[in-house]
């Protein structure tokens, strides 16, 4: 099974992640982009979709670039997000990169875009430090 397949199989087993509807689009070494569809319940009083449905993404696609690095057992340990325009259109991308990876944790960078009418704008950033769950595996000598 490629990693694409290995981990939307893992998206669908976090049921928040069905909830609002997201679709692993890109996962390998290099990172991961996970689509979120913009929908009127997601939206916030203004109109926007809501800052909380932004960080998702951004967190989940760290995650999961941060878990192409580590391997599977990881999670968020630390994320600050920078929103940068309102999110208004079809849907967001969420693309994340390993910035830097070590044995125990990697520090990863998440840009999202908002797509409306076929065109992509930069709405959010995010930073966030991916650890591993457990000790890593010992050198064998």
């Amino acid at each position: 099974m490629d990693m694409l397949e290995m981990g939307r199989q893992v998206l669908a087993t976090q049921p928040f992640s069905g909830l609002l509807g997201a679709r692993l689009l890109a996962f390998s070494p290099e990172g991961a982009d996970i689509l979120v569809p913009v929908r009127p319940e997601l939206l916030q009083q203004h109109g926007f979709l809501h800052g909380g449905v932004v960080s998702y993404a951004a967190d989940n696609a760290l995650t999961f670039a941060g878990g192409a690095a580590l391997g599977p057992a990881v999670v968020t340990a630390e994320m600050k997000i920078n929103y940068l325009r309102p999110a208004q259109g079809e849907h967001i991308v969420a693309r994340a990169r390993v910035v830097h990876a070590g044995s125990t944790q990697a520090v990863c960078r998440c840009e999202v875009f908002v797509s409306k009418d076929g065109e992509e704008r930069l709405c959010a950033v995010a930073l966030g430090t991916i650890a591993r769950l457990g000790k890593p595996a010992q050198a064998q000598a």
